[in-house]
């Protein structure tokens, strides 16, 4: 028994050290994005952190058409980036669960 709970805990304890570094390697993922006629450009990593934003020079005149441009491109940029770090993160997670009776449902 105590065999079992010490395989698991090192199988954890490697599932954790993969998803730590899972999370590094997201830090190099690049997501772009950009609004429906180009004038808004947004990069950001996987983990969510802006890297940069390029605005027309148009959208400068307009004050309240660049903050819609802002909300609509970053939450596009974000949800897509969201679904990369989930997808990655969760596939880790998936194949460092360790064996446990009843458990089989979460697999």
């Amino acid at each position: 028994m105590f065999g079992d709970l010490m395989g698991m805990m090192g199988k954890l304890k490697e599932t954790q050290q993969k998803v730590e570094d899972t999370k590094k390697r997201l830090n190099t993922v690049l997501v772009d994005e950009q609004s429906n006629d180009g004038k808004l450009k947004i990069t950001l990593t996987a983990n969510r952190e802006i890297k940069s934003i390029i605005v027309e020079d148009s959208l400068l005149e307009d004050k309240e058409q660049l903050e819609d441009y802002l909300i609509l491109t970053l939450n596009k940029a974000i949800e897509k980036a969201t679904a990369i770090n989930e997808a990655e993160l969760a596939a880790v997670a998936k194949d460092g669960m360790p064996d446990i009776p009843g458990m089989d449902m979460f697999k």
